[in-house]
């Protein structure tokens, strides 16, 4: 992992920026206003008829979460390879669009892999098209999306794009538990914290200079711990756990609450084919309900991870996991979103039921 401080420098005041109008507009209005969250009628399940662990958990997400049949798109590819040529991937695309309701604004893809789409991620391609602007040799900048930081609640209505995250595990008890979390999670308003810790790895550091200013913006609202260290153990009270290095320690030390949102900052942490680095779902694993790691070498930019401050200040207004990581990653080319989509624990629902427009 590379380190570019004058560009880190830059991307981290762009980033800074937009933490401070999101929550310059929370401060206005009293806890926050409240946001709508996405529900099954606006996600398509993607399942892929050769791998008969992804057709299980397709199966019973529907059931779990009343995915209308019409939204179930079936696709038929070899699995278990790593990654899908160009080719390959537009065909698949084509195919998932011509069959996709019009309505709907974000994916599940029910498989680890394949987890790319040769240099770019499979939920990026998923979600904008594959394009090899999403794509670097080399530390350098990559394709912006047009979904961070915003208040848009219709991303494929105003942008052509559908956020796309991969809902699946290594068995279906894995699979069963997370997506059991998940609806757990909706509605619960659970009470707990944050941790944000810069690490003695510098370079897997370089979002930490973003930390300090998020937790004091978020005093009024949320317990936020900027901690200076290595790790966390013995809290059994984890929402939010953002850190940066290749290996996080006693991870299953903790208690991570329905909903909770864990990732560490590092080159490999998405590859889902193994390398020598902590995989992402290994946070899902210690309970963990969603996380995001990069799939090819991103070099340390902090605009290509998630950005703590945004993800958390659309969380809690209601939005729903996949809309408010989405929103919270600047360039999402290189990395690929883990996770139960809909889990919506801050979400806002009335007497009858309803979600706030």
């Amino acid at each position: 992992m590379i380190f570019s401080s004058p560009m880190l420098r830059l991307v981290a005041g762009l980033l800074i920026s937009a933490l401070v109008t999101s929550i310059a507009q929370a401060q206005a209005s009293p806890l926050y206003k409240p946001a709508p969250a996405f529900s099954a009628v606006d996600l398509a399940v993607i399942v892929n008829d050769s791998d008969p662990l992804s057709r299980k958990i397709a199966a019973y997400y529907q059931q779990k979460r009343q995915i209308p049949a019409d939204q179930i798109i079936h696709v038929r590819f070899a699995p278990h390879h790593a990654f899908l040529s160009q080719s390959e991937f537009k065909k698949l695309k084509e195919h998932v669009d011509s069959l996709t309701p019009k309505h709907v604004q974000a994916f599940a893809l029910t498989w680890l892999q394949p987890f790319r789409v040769e240099c770019m991620s499979i939920t990026t391609a998923f979600a904008a098209g594959f394009d090899p602007a999403f794509c670097a040799e080399g530390c350098k900048q990559t394709r912006p999306s047009p979904y961070f930081a915003s208040e848009e609640t219709k991303p494929y209505a105003k942008h052509s794009w559908r956020p796309t995250m991969v809902l699946a595990a290594e068995n279906f008890n894995d699979a069963k538990a997370l997506i059991d979390r998940g609806v757990a999670a909706d509605f619960s308003r659970p009470q707990g914290a944050g941790y944000l810790l810069k690490t003695s790895d510098s370079a897997r550091s370089s979002r930490a200079a973003l930390f300090p200013g998020i937790v004091a913006k978020f005093k009024p609202f949320w317990e936020l711990h900027y901690l200076e260290q290595d790790y966390i153990a013995g809290h059994d009270d984890v929402m939010f756990y953002f850190t940066g290095l290749t290996h996080v320690p006693h991870i299953t030390n903790n208690r991570f609450l329905p909903g909770a949102v864990a990732d560490h900052l590092t080159s490999a942490g998405g590859v889902m084919s193994g390398s020598s680095q902590m995989n992402v779902m290994e946070w899902l694993k210690a309970g963990a309900t969603g996380s995001y790691g990069a799939v090819v070498e991103p070099c340390n930019f902090p605009a290509k991870f998630p950005n703590p401050g945004i993800l958390i200040y659309h969380y809690l207004r209601g939005s729903s996991l996949i809309e408010a990581y989405w929103k919270s990653v600047a360039q999402p080319g290189q990395g690929i979103f883990v996770g139960e989509p809909l889990a919506k624990p801050f979400a806002f629902q009335d007497v009858s039921g309803k979600r706030p427009d």
